[in-house]
């Protein structure tokens, strides 16, 4: 079971896309993101969440990710971060503020 001190050791960030493509060679559909987090640069996800948006709806998006993973490879595809959304029926619903903070801000 994850302690509090492998909580600790991640980070829950805002960041901001900045190129988004569909990751065509997934086993499941998903989107290739680039995602700008402010001092800590520019970070990699692939996000299962085609159901509800298109890789160009996402350019300039706000998200809520979780930082400090180990990286992952998806079809050759470096995942660096894992992008936090709601599961509903419809799809997942990507998380965000209500207003926009500077990308990298760590969510508490």
């Amino acid at each position: 079971m994850p302690t509090i001190e492998d909580w600790q050791a991640l980070r829950v960030r805002t960041g901001r896309v900045v190129r988004a493509e569909p990751n065509h060679g997934a086993r499941l559909p998903a989107v290739c993101l680039w995602i700008d987090f402010g001092d800590l640069g520019e970070l990699q996800s692939s996000a299962k969440i085609t159901d509800l948006y298109q890789p160009e709806d996402l350019l300039g998006r706000d998200v809520v990710a979780v930082t400090g993973l180990e990286p992952i490879r998806v079809n050759g595809f470096r995942s660096d971060v894992l992008v936090l959304g709601a599961m509903t029926p419809a799809g997942v619903v990507l998380l965000r503020g209500d207003d926009s903070v500077d990308s990298g801000t760590i969510v508490a």
